[in-house]
């Protein structure tokens, strides 16, 4: 055991541990100051620079810039709390606080994230708060407060010998008002932002005044009391970052917002109104300088309300019996939309609603975003003695997105296409432009829908279903999310409801068009035949495109170029009659760029041409291989045997296991057995 503290303790970082605990006279302070005037800033300037400070990344998304903020990555944690698919109103969020930050007016007002059930909302809060106290323990992040020291116990401090500030207060707050101005400029601090603008809380201030009287208005003496030292955000030891839940109307008690009297200390001190007797720990107090979060805010009684405009607007909190005391800190509160509706039809709360700046964290709406939500909780790190079949969170999620998504206005464009064109897929006839329109078009997209916590509950179901035997496969998942709309408490609209079952069934027959692509590509994938059947194509366009005769190389005779073999692939990619001379033109001039440059022509570098071979190859060998005797159950032995080449190369190349591959085969097989051959 003794080895095995000595261990830990080798790894230990003393260094650090001595920065973070660093203290010293208010002398040493102003030289800190002096040196990196940043230590002073604001609690919305160090969010802000905190974000900052992991980066930030342009990108252009249907022609309109956008910045993602890798700090939302929350690559601290690995990505545990990460946003996906949230850029733009992360980015309002960060302009909001730079606002602050530069003391523009949005640091007086409390900042509501506002959306619907399961959106980020409190995700985002917690990034937040982890990230200010991380950022608090960097160099670059640090911050200072101080404490009143004695030598001996003092009455002052009811025979203690130190006393920390309970509110955390910047060192400088111990500046006379008279001289601090002219204190500020000569150390650099720009003044203009909000900086150190504070008076001492009540505790301080009565020691202050306290030790003047003692040593009759001899400023150095006093300060020889103060003990400046290092702070580290904590919301674990309520230290910079406060959290408030509103409880049931019986229970809730403003003093946990503002504080309370510590009875037990009045017969130390005599009075209730003495702040050494009071409890500076209300959320408000244990917040100062660092972010309070309000959980479902609008839920707060009346009471409180009163307080979160004072401390919004004023920066100044009421405590009982005391006089109005500065805060320092980023006010964010969180809620749903039902309750926000409340606020708009509720005349007496229209303060609160002017003093309030509204960001709006809707669902996401882009399904690659929305799958990785499903892949940081469902993969193979975390699944154990399960196999989730290839496509199965792909589906979920285009679910979950398709619900979100507003019916086009185009007559033309079907919900599925509308969620390809917001994924960053072109379709024919729509461009970049279209996409920004469809968007515009559609105000409220992502404030209704299905949450991703019911899709989150229903992969789990799955995974410990009876049917799974091992493995999950989309239509396992897609039935039980279907199962579980008849109960879902959230959808209070019967045609809501149908809706979404309408959806599901198109979400699978999206996944019907996907399996059956892969099952072609699966049979196919003989890269000799391929490459056999390019050579022939790409001779036989050669010979028409420069008017040519083929040798036949068995009778020995000129013939004509074999136009049935020629479409017989260009149909395959939808390549019309009227179109056909272009498209081999377009092949024929490929390749001899490639020559040009010294290249080979290989066609798996054309994408459309390598589908065309890949589904004109199908064609020729699905009725060899006989996969519709898979429903039958009677399969000979040869036959077994090219079943058994496909099936691995479903296992080898779209990462379906044993089980998973042969359910998608069976499935392909009754689709081919009902004379379904419709080709994606």
């Amino acid at each position: 055991m003794f080895d095995f503290v000595k261990q830990i303790a080798r790894h230990e970082d003393l260094e650090a541990y001595r920065a973070e605990n660093w203290h010293g006279t208010l002398e040493d302070y102003l030289a800190l100051v002096k040196a990196s005037p940043e230590v002073t800033r604001t609690a919305y300037q160090r969010v802000h620079d905190m974000i900052l400070s992991y980066g930030r990344e342009e990108y252009t998304d249907s022609k309109k810039r956008l910045i993602h903020y890798p700090f939302f990555d929350d690559p601290t944690h690995d990505g545990k709390d990460a946003i996906y698919g949230l850029d733009i109103p992360l980015m309002r969020l960060v302009n909001v606080l730079e606002s602050a930050a530069s003391g523009y007016g949005t640091e007086r007002r409390v900042i509501l994230l506002h959306g619907p059930v399961g959106s980020a909302k409190s995700t985002i809060a917690r990034l937040l708060k982890k990230g200010v106290e991380s950022y608090s323990r960097k160099p670059e992040g640090a911050l200072y407060t101080f404490a009143w020291e004695f030598e001996k116990e003092d009455e002052l401090l009811g025979g203690a010998r130190t006393a920390r500030c309970p509110m955390n207060e910047e060192p400088l707050n111990l500046i006379p008002k008279n001289y601090r101005h002219k204190s500020l400029l000569e150390l650099g601090i720009d003044i203009g932002t909000g900086r150190v603008s504070g008076e001492l809380c009540p505790h301080c201030r009565f020691l202050y005044r306290a030790l003047m009287e003692r040593y009759e208005g001899k400023f150095d003496k006093v300060m020889g009391h103060i003990r400046v030292r290092r702070l580290t955000l904590s919301e674990k030891d309520r230290i910079g970052i406060g959290t408030f839940q509103p409880k049931d109307e019986k229970n809730q008690d403003s003093t946990e917002l503002t504080g309370d009297i510590n009875y037990r200390k009045i017969a130390v001190y005599g009075s209730d109104s003495d702040p050494r007797a009071f409890n500076f720990d209300g959320e408000f107090h244990v917040a100062n300088r660092g972010i309070i979060e309000f959980i479902e805010v609008l839920k707060l009684d009346v009471a409180f309300l009163y307080d979160l405009l004072g401390a919004s607007q004023e920066h100044k909190i009421k405590p009982k019996k005391f006089a109005q005391t500065d805060i320092d800190e980023v006010i964010l509160g969180h809620t749903n939309e039902a309750e926000y509706k409340k606020l708009l039809n509720n005349e007496f709360m229209e303060a609160l609603r002017d003093r309030t700046v509204k960001i709006d964290i809707p669902y996401i709406t882009r399904l690659s975003s929305e799958i990785k939500i499903y892949e940081k909780d469902f993969n193979k790190e975390k699944i154990k003695g399960r196999h989730i079949a290839p496509h199965t969170l792909e589906m979920a999620a285009m679910w979950a997105v398709a619900t979100r998504l507003e019916e086009p206005k185009k007559a033309n464009l079907q919900i599925i296409q509308k969620l390809k064109l917001y994924n960053g897929r072109m379709l024919p006839g729509f461009t970049e432009e279209s996409v920004k329109e469809l968007r515009k078009e559609a105000a409220r997209e992502g404030m209704d829908g299905i949450s991703p916590r019911y899709i989150q509950d229903k992969i789990s179901n799955a995974l410990v279903s009876d049917k799974s035997e091992g493995s999950i496969n989309p239509f396992l998942v897609l039935n039980e999310l279907e199962s579980g709309l008849k109960g879902h408490s959230l959808i209070t609209k019967d045609e809501d409801r149908k809706r979404y079952r309408e959806l599901i069934s198109v979400v699978k027959q999206e996944y019907e068009d996907i399996v059956k692509s892969e099952v072609q590509r699966a049979i196919s994938a003989d890269e000799e035949a391929l490459s056999k059947l390019c050579a022939n194509y790409i001779d036989h366009v050669k010979a028409y495109t420069q008017k040519e005769k083929l040798k036949n190389k068995y009778t020995g005779q000129f013939e004509e170029p074999d136009e049935r073999l020629m479409r017989s692939i260009e149909e395959r990619i939808e390549i019309p009659d009227s179109r056909k001379e272009d498209f081999r033109r377009e092949i024929m001039n490929y390749i001899g760029a490639l020559a040009v440059e010294g290249k080979k022509f290989d066609f798996r570098t054309n994408e459309r041409l390598h589908r065309a071979l890949e589904l004109k190859l199908f064609e020729d060998q699905k009725d060899s291989i006989k996969l519709t005797t898979l429903v039958s159950n009677v399969v000979d032995r040869e036959t077994q045997e090219k079943i058994d080449i496909v099936k691995q190369r479903m296992i080898r190349n779209y990462g379906y296991d044993e089980i998973s591959a042969t359910d998608v085969l069976n499935f392909v097989a009754s689709i081919f057995a009902r004379g379904d051959a419709k080709e994606s």
